[in-house]
């Protein structure tokens, strides 16, 4: 004996309208990649405005790094906090951008632990957009802690010779370096557990790059072996350059310096994130 089962067909207005825009007589063309990444910038930047409690460390950590240092080593090392300022604040101003860039890391984790990414790679978009989308969102938060650190440096007496000019370039600068340093943190992102455990191991990675180089001290009074260091540490050669420019004082050599590890960084880390991104299960 057979039973046949009967569904009616819902004719309501509003179910109409649902049918109409769900039935496509042609399947909707492939995002391109341009599409597809500045679907997921926009995403990023949805985050911050939904959860803007995330902006508290690039709005609260610019403010304290740079009172505190000013005033708790300005007159020991320079005599007095002006003349000091004028030498700490580009420093203090990559390192907070620098230390900003954990946080690619952190996220990409905290999507990846809520098995958002395994969404993104089921869709048929370009397979890096989601990862560069999330890394060109983040520039936001870079820019949001370069301009209050450079409004309260401004505030307490830093004058750049360099101009207006000059310190947009030394932005730009900094964030093309943070950039290109944000993928290492994405692998640690892919490779760690936890959001926890990349927050930890990516400030392990930063501290030696900031704190032993010129970003507070010339390291002419510094120990020979650690002067070397500071001399290669690629963090030294940013600070280095984006001081030149908001000075004025700035060389080509000193810029070219910095491209060319940013663009090495990309070069050597964006393959290997995209490589564990597609074969992570």
């Amino acid at each position: 004996m057979a039973t046949q089962t009967t569904t009616e067909l819902d004719t309501t207005p509003e179910a109409s309208k649902l049918r109409a825009a769900i039935a496509l007589d042609d399947r909707p063309s492939r995002p391109s990649p341009v599409s597809a990444t500045l679907t997921f910038t926009w995403r990023a930047l949805l985050k911050i405005k939904h959860v803007p409690e995330q902006l508290f460390d690039v709005t609260l950590t610019p403010i304290i790094f740079t009172l505190m240092f000013t005033y708790l080593f300005g007159g020991a090392l320079a005599g007095d906090v002006t003349t000091y300022l004028q030498y700490l604040l580009p420093g203090i101003l990559v390192q907070t951008v620098l230390f900003t860039t954990v946080y690619t890391g952190y996220t990409l984790n905290t999507d990846i632990t809520k098995g958002v990414f395994d969404r993104f790679r089921s869709l048929p978009i370009w397979r890096p957009a989601p990862i560069v989308g999330a890394l060109i969102g983040d520039t936001v938060r870079y820019t949001i802690a370069s301009v209050i650190t450079l409004a309260l440096g401004l505030a307490l007496g830093f004058r750049p010779d360099g101009g207006v000019v000059g310190v947009v370039l030394g932005v730009l600068l900094l964030l093309v370096f943070a950039f290109a340093l944000s993928w290492i943190f994405t692998i640690l992102g892919l490779l760690l557990r936890t959001p926890n455990a990349v927050m930890g191991t990516s400030m392990l990675v930063l501290m030696p790059l900031t704190f032993a180089s010129n970003i507070f001290v010339d390291p002419s009074t510094m120990p020979a072996l650690l002067q070397r260091w500071v001399d290669i540490n690629p963090v030294s050669h940013l600070a280095t350059a984006v001081r030149g420019l908001m000075g004025g004082t700035t060389s080509f050599d000193q810029i070219g310096w910095v491209l060319i590890a940013a663009v090495g960084l990309t070069i050597v880390f964006a393959p290997i994130t995209m490589r564990l991104y597609r074969n992570r299960s």
